[in-house]
């Protein structure tokens, strides 16, 4: 009776279990090197960072077959697009001045640009969630809002969407591609569309190390989650439904590791292209750190050191770790309120707690896009604690482009895009000694050396991660797209010369 309501045979039923525990297996593994810093090394070796693109004597490239992150390629931002596009974008909501998390904030930083290349832009998503606000107004004719009520759930009605999209697509004028930001348009829909990419932000393989860290952490008097095995069966999902969508970008390396080799999707329709950040606001700026702490009664001495947080206040951003190990300094070691100035960039449960652990501990509040800018350049160093094992934070790109080493958890995204050697940052495994220990090691080391990491940090930040790559990259994938029926040569690539 069992197997008839299952539905499944038991040959089926076998190769769930196995594939659950392979999960397992693989993630207890990682979590292990994560911890133990054993497999860093190895990880390294295996990073595309260790297999430079020569440009001499390079065969063309055939870019939907290219492993590595787009970013490394050189695509023109300067001249005009070959041909101008007719784009879709689903994405759940659209943000509102600083108000956005790391998936709204890249469809803003894209698309906005996109659209200024010329492209014509119709976005698909919800109304804004309060009666008092509304959508930001751009002086842009090519960029078209498309609004609806969202579910309960606050996602986009796909019934409906789909209805505004097909309305749109049935013109005289087709879509050239669709882009959708994670599950905006779920697979039911996507799996009629041929000219579409998803770009995944996390994905619950990613999140099952983050469930492991929160098990960690959990103190005797907190329940026991759910969460692991949950998750797994979550993934099984993604794994049965993630085919429906035609191509995949994933914005860290690991994040196109796993999408390859455990989602097994076919290579050709998985690509990196890594976040990118407005590098004409997130830049080094002497002037704008001193006008940041003279606002803000920030002592600008050359004794003491300033480390800068800034996210949500909340537990999986790794706060109640945070909070623990600088609660732990101050009381071991006398002389850290002296010379140690940590500023908190951000609201929520835990800005409360931050306040009460003494004068050198200052909360700002959250931050506009501008004054967040002036932040970085006024601290000597970026703390991100976060527990999230998805995708990559744009808090660590923006500080790096302003010319600050990062120090951020040992998880996968990060030691295999952004912290890739020690001469950038400081990683460490997410336990309170081990981040007393990295946040001694920055005070032992000091201002000189965290400047020269912090130039280091720039150099990979004007290569890698600048809105300018990551637009290039999408607008060439998005070119290739709608180029496949037409010889395809939009999706070939040349290596410039030296």
């Amino acid at each position: 009776m069992a197997r008839k309501r299952c539905c499944v045979s038991s040959f089926q039923s076998l190769s769930y279990i196995i594939f659950i525990f392979s999960i397992f297996s693989g993630i207890l593994f990682l979590s292990w090197c994560h911890f133990s810093g054993q497999c860093y090394y190895t990880y390294q070796l295996l990073s595309p960072e260790k297999k430079p693109i020569s440009n001499n004597n390079q065969p063309i490239i055939n870019l939907l077959s290219y492993p590595f992150a787009w970013n490394h390629l050189t695509f023109s931002s300067e001249l005009p697009p070959p041909r101008l596009l007719k784009i879709a974008l689903f994405v759940k909501k659209w943000p509102q001045r600083s108000h956005a998390g790391g998936l709204e904030r890249h469809a803003l930083t894209l698309h906005l640009a996109l659209a200024r290349r010329g492209h014509e832009l119709h976005i698909f998503t919800t109304s804004p969630s309060s009666l008092d606000s509304s959508l930001p107004k751009y002086e842009l004719a090519n960029l078209y809002f498309h609004i609806s009520k969202p579910t309960p759930g606050g996602y986009l009605d796909q019934a409906l969407v789909w209805e505004q999209f097909q309305a749109q697509n049935s013109t005289g004028r087709p879509f050239n591609v669709v882009h959708t930001e994670s599950v905006g348009l779920r697979y039911t829909r996507s799996r009629y569309i041929s000219n579409l990419a998803v770009s995944w932000h996390g994905i619950a393989y990613e999140t099952i190390h983050s469930d492991i860290i929160q098990e960690l952490l959990r103190s005797p008097q907190e329940p026991q989650a759910k969460a692991l095995t949950e998750r797994a069966m979550k993934v099984v999902d993604e794994v049965k439904f993630f085919p429906n969508y035609a191509h995949h970008v994933a914005t860290s390396h690991h994040a196109g590791d796993i999408l390859k080799r455990v989602y097994m999707i076919p290579e050709k329709r998985v690509h990196i292209i890594l976040n990118g950040v407005d590098q004409h606001v997130f830049k080094p700026d002497i002037s704008k750190a001193k006008e940041f702490k003279q606002r803000h009664n920030i002592p600008d001495s050359s004794k003491s050191l300033v480390i800068g947080l800034a996210s949500r206040l909340v537990k999986d951003k790794g706060h109640p770790l945070m909070f623990e190990a600088l609660k732990q300094i101050i009381s071991e070691n006398s002389t850290f309120q002296e010379n140690i100035m940590v500023l908190v960039a951000g609201d929520g449960p835990w800005a409360a707690r931050y306040r009460d652990l003494g004068p050198n501990i200052m909360v700002l509040g959250p931050l506009e896009q501008a004054e967040l800018a002036c932040f970085y350049n006024a601290i000597d160093i970026f703390l991100n604690p976060t527990l999230r094992a998805q995708g990559l934070d744009h808090t660590s790109l923006e500080a790096m482009l302003s010319g600050k080493p990062v120090m951020a958890t040992r998880l996968a995204s990060i030691v295999g895009s952004v912290i890739v050697n020690k001469e950038m940052g400081y990683t460490f495994s997410p336990t309170v000694t081990l981040l007393k220990k990295a946040i001694y090691e920055v005070c032992d080391d000091g201002r000189e050396v965290l400047e020269k990491k912090g130039q280091v940090a720039l150099q990979r930040g004007l290569k890698l991660f600048t809105a300018t790559k990551m637009v290039a990259a999408y607008e060439r994938l998005f070119l290739c797209l709608s180029d496949r029926n037409d010889g395809n040569h939009l999706c070939q690539y040349q290596p410039p010369s030296n």
